[in-house]
């Protein structure tokens, strides 16, 4: 177990899990996405049903993941924002729940990453992702724990502002399911061991998906 401040052993911490995207049928598919679909794998596989909430615009359910008498307390999210606008839904679920930096998860695309590939990790800069950037100035701090999904850089000269806001590729469809299912493994495992051993699960080359 890591040494981190988001240790699963702590019973009674409240965790909040962010997947970014943007709303509305037109985006649901497109690489921008994919954070949001993460979180949506999440919800599925740990039941947890989300609805709009009270305070904040945004989706979100609450849940237990974890052993009985060891459970971890866990709100999961995606904004009802567009992605340039998510700190404000963060920031206020943040105050609603009273969940520090350091007890949150963001997940969310990453061009610098190629498809198929994970990178976990704790604080860093925007990289020029509007969704995080959005997120650091709302709550005045970079540091909170990322899964950043690879999606790639765009081929030839294709803008990467296009490149995000469209679907995936017909080959990366094929792909996406596990990718995602591993992601939210990934999302899941800081919550419950830590930093440190899902970095070591987690930040290597991807599996051969073929």
């Amino acid at each position: 177990m890591g040494t981190d401040g988001f240790r699963g052993d702590q019973e009674g911490r409240l965790r909040l899990v962010v997947g970014l995207g943007n709303p509305g049928a037109k985006y649901a598919a497109t690489r921008h996405n994919v954070g949001a679909m993460v979180v949506e794998v999440i919800a599925e596989r740990t039941r947890i049903r989300m609805a709009r909430h009270k305070r904040a615009h945004a989706q979100a359910g609450e849940g237990k993941i974890g052993v009985p008498g060891a459970a971890t307390h866990m709100v999961l999210s995606t904004p009802m924002s567009y992605m340039n606008e998510s700190g404000g839904p963060v920031k206020a679920l943040m105050s609603f729940y009273g969940v520090a930096p350091d007890r949150m998860v963001v997940v969310h695309d990453e061009l610098d990453i190629p498809f198929a590939s994970l990178r976990v990790k704790l604080g860093g800069g925007d990289g020029g992702h509007n969704g995080l950037k959005s997120i650091r100035k709302a709550i005045g701090t970079g540091d909170f724990y990322r899964v950043r999904v690879g999606i790639g850089r765009p081929p030839g000269r294709q803008e990467p502002a296009a490149f995000v806001l469209k679907p995936y590729g017909s080959t990366e469809r094929k792909e996406l399911p596990e990718l995602l299912e591993r992601a939210a493994d990934a999302a899941l495992s800081i919550v419950v061991d830590g930093l440190e051993l899902t970095q070591n699960r987690f930040n290597a080359a991807p599996p051969d998906l073929t």
